[in-house]
């Protein structure tokens, strides 16, 4: 194993993380904000309530996205286990 190849297998295991964590963090930050600007508007400052539609918009997310991220992972983890004779020489 070169560095180079090092280098660019955690590359693309980092890019791959990154990829799918997109989608929750990005329905967190957009229950989040929601719920931001619906308190900033109303004067309600009760901190439980920033966290069960954060949880909802997330698990949600995971329940349409499992199907996509699991292609990913299972696509990802049966190239290593294929390459593996290449990996070693």
């Amino acid at each position: 194993m070169t560095p180079e190849f090092v280098i660019a297998f955690a590359k693309h295991a980092i890019t791959l993380t990154i990829l799918l964590s997109m989608p929750m963090l990005g329905l967190g930050l957009i229950a989040g904000l929601t719920i931001s600007v619906f308190q900033a508007v109303t004067q309600i400052q009760e901190m439980t309530l920033t966290f069960v539609p954060k949880i909802l918009a997330v698990f949600v997310g995971l329940l349409f996205a499992a199907p996509w991220m699991m292609e990913k992972l299972v696509s990802f983890t049966t190239d290593i286990i294929i390459n593996i004779p290449m990996y070693i020489r």
